[in-house]
């Protein structure tokens, strides 16, 4: 029977600023579009919360079963370190899904219908991240599905909700969010490239080869200071977010100098710990651009 710490450790509490940091630019773009609304904000943040959760209970269950974290460098697995049954974490992933459900018709039912829908297409990604017969993160497309929902979906779905308007300026402040969140993903993948590449998980770290997806990493975070520096033409205060840059040097530096295994945990805390600050700066930049 895995005890709370474990379960705690299971939902991977670090890996919870890629789902607050896009609600909180979300809200800060509806702010500075005068559109700021408190209960929908904190129902999309109730979602972001709760998916991310539940697609973290859903992995484990998922790479257990496939015996893909048999040999981890990274944190425990529920499953994978025996700690507790696929079953047992089955039904932790689908009550995690079910919160972000509830709270989602919570949003549907206070902007418009159609963003259920939308939920369902989340839900289903989540799942087939690493479930189903063709999970699409053992094929190189992680990341690709990370940048739209983590990014352009989470940034402009929780603008949507408080405006209730399709804005370019949503799409924009998406698109650095989005970059950061994948980078979280890629120092990741990074970390398992050898035990992925030996068990048949053909992540983008996989097919691109260490050297390649180290280059890759950081120039994540360099296009998405670009895009917030060109943000910040239109939107001055917007350069808030660039204060964060700092915190990029620490991962970009380990990265860049061939760290492997338990260097990289440092390396993702870093990259978490950079999308979070960067998110509470650009997010405040915005609502004072208001």
């Amino acid at each position: 029977m895995a005890t709370p710490q474990q379960w705690v450790a299971g939902a991977r509490p670090r890996t919870l600023p890629a789902a607050l940091a896009p609600v909180l630019v979300g809200t800060g773009a509806a702010a500075a579009l005068d559109g700021f609304r408190l209960l929908p904000a904190l129902l999309a943040l109730v979602v972001a919360l709760a998916l991310q959760i539940a697609v973290n209970y859903a992995n484990d269950y998922s790479d257990g079963r496939r015996g893909t974290d048999a040999d981890r460098v990274g944190p425990m697995r529920l499953v994978g370190s025996g700690a507790a049954t696929p079953q047992q974490v089955l039904v932790a992933a689908g009550l995690a899904f079910a919160v972000a459900g509830v709270a989602g018709l919570g949003l549907a039912a206070l902007s418009s219908w159609w963003l259920v829908a939308v939920g369902a297409v989340c839900i289903a990604a989540a799942w087939t991240y690493t479930g189903g017969p063709l999970p699409y993160g053992y094929r190189a497309l992680g990341e690709v599905f990370v940048f739209v929902f983590f990014g352009l979906v989470a940034v402009v779905g929780t603008t949507y909700v408080q405006t209730r308007t399709l804005e370019a300026l949503a799409f924009a402040v998406a698109v650095p969010v989005g970059l950061l969140i994948v980078a979280i993903l890629v120092v990741n993948n990074l970390r398992d490239i050898d035990g992925d590449a030996v068990v048949g998980k053909r992540t983008l770290a996989v097919l691109l080869g260490g050297r390649a997806t180290r280059i890759t990493f950081v120039g994540l975070f360099a296009v998405a200071f670009v895009v917030i520096a060109a943000v910040g033409v239109l939107r001055p205060w917007a350069l808030l977010g660039l204060l964060a840059f700092p915190l990029a040097v620490p991962p970009a530096r380990t990265v860049l100098t061939g760290g492997r295994g338990t260097a990289l945990i440092g390396a993702l805390q870093g990259t978490g710990l950079l999308t979070l600050a960067t998110g509470v700066l650009l997010a405040v930049g915005l609502a004072l651009s208001g």
